[in-house]
């Protein structure tokens, strides 16, 4: 599909404004930009995934129920601060957020998600929050560049991503997103946030079916420690601005839009990856041959969450024996004697057996800031891709004692 870059991320669709404030969340000097809201001058329809995992921070609670009773209209997140396992008093702090921002804007309280990011267990302080959420509708403006920095984290740079794409119909639809992520990243989906936003004219099955499948070729594709966080969300906001024939599940427009909406996804995707905490490589595993997409993406997951490989990784090691030896135990139909293995296009293994590539030349692929693995298993048509990282001895130091550090700070 063509399409053309943009620059504006969430703001870049027609009928989109953001803006970020500094509160103070994780420390009480404001040192940088923690709260973001984004708000769509017209009336929306919505869609949303969030975290599978059972212990689920109190601000995906009430957005899960937020969107079954209503359309979003206003995203309110913050950094610093996940308000997960906060118990009743969690709770409370989401409601007053999404409370405090839908009097600012004039909204019911269901029109708002509640968004957090950042050191689970410890209780939010509202008291810097609330009373500062009418300086974000005053600060609204046509530009995502603040909004996309203060849902940061462990993030070392903003993300975001925009395109235009014409229909079939000559109009010109755009879509705009920024997201966080950087640690704790395992499919289904990462710690990551996604806002996207759409002109385009929607309607709701249609969108839900497009992110779903959205989020499935993307952020449900990416690994850099094997974890799954309690905030992971990603909400889509459209408001029908571009004046384009109504998308339904029937239209063959339809096509066109998911795609549009994967593009989106996958670029942030991959940022989110090559920004991993304390990463140095960002690998792409590609499975083919496989029986069925089942057993292509067992191996894929398996290959890309092994800390044995993602060290080999590390270490400029092409050790394509940690890769098999994945394959092998993920679950999926293989033949071992079958089984193809290259680094970008060099062939490690050849039918399960080490192949004649001089060791530099794969050294040297692997060595690469990008690079490729292909495995293939011979045993039938299905494919599937991942995008993971390696594992260094820096990101063992980032994480060894962030949340003991945190408290210390915080009772000074």
């Amino acid at each position: 599909m063509n399409h053309t870059e943009l620059k504006g991320g969430v703001c870049a669709p027609k009928g989109f404004r953001s803006a970020a404030i500094s509160c103070g969340i994780k420390l009480k000097a404001p040192e940088r930009l923690d709260l973001a809201l984004i708000y769509s001058d017209f009336p929306t329809v919505g869609a949303a995934v969030y975290t599978e995992n059972k212990v689920k921070a109190a601000p995906v609670q009430l957005s899960s129920r937020h969107l079954k009773e209503c359309e979003p209209r206003a995203i309110i997140a913050n950094s610093g601060n996940a308000n997960a396992c906060t118990g009743a008093i969690g709770m409370e702090h989401a409601e007053a957020m999404a409370q405090a921002t839908a009097d600012a804007l004039d909204l019911q309280k269901s029109e708002v998600q509640v968004c957090s990011t950042g050191i689970i267990g410890l209780t939010m302080p509202i008291d810097r929050i609330v009373p500062r959420i009418g300086e974000l509708k005053e600060a609204l403006k046509a530009e995502d560049e603040d909004a996309a920095r203060a849902i940061m984290t462990s993030d070392t740079r903003p993300k975001a991503c925009a395109i235009e794409y014409t229909d079939e119909d000559g109009k010109k639809i755009r879509i705009g997103a920024i997201a966080k992520g950087a640690g704790m990243i395992n499919p289904n989906m990462a710690t990551m946030l996604c806002f996207i936003t759409t002109d385009a004219d929607i309607e709701k099955h249609a969108l839900v079916a497009a992110t779903n499948y959205a989020v499935n070729h993307s952020f449900n594709c990416i690994s850099v420690d094997g974890d799954m966080s309690t905030n992971d969300t990603v909400i889509v906001m459209t408001n029908g601005q571009a004046g384009n024939e109504t998308i339904t599940c029937e239209s063959t427009s339809r096509t066109a839009f998911r795609d549009a909406l994967k593009h989106v996804m996958l670029n942030l995707a991959k940022k989110m990856v090559s920004d991993g905490e304390r990463v140095t490589k960002l690998v792409e595993v590609r499975v083919s041959g496989a029986t069925t997409k089942d057993d292509a993406e067992k191996a894929a997951r398996a290959v890309s969450n092994s800390k044995l490989v993602k060290c080999s990784w590390n270490g400029n090691d092409p050790n394509w024996g940690r890769i098999i030896h994945a394959v092998g135990y993920s679950g999926a139909n293989i033949d071992p004697d079958q089984i193809d293995i290259f680094f970008d296009d060099l062939p490690a293994c050849k039918n399960g057996l080490t192949s004649p590539t001089p060791i530099e030349e794969l050294a040297a692929a692997v060595e690469k800031r990008e690079f490729l693995i292909q495995i293939n298993l011979n045993q039938g048509e299905e494919t599937f891709t991942m995008y993971s990282a390696d594992l260094s001895p820096e990101y063992v130091v980032f994480n060894r004692e962030e949340y003991s550090l945190t408290r210390k700070r915080l009772e000074k």
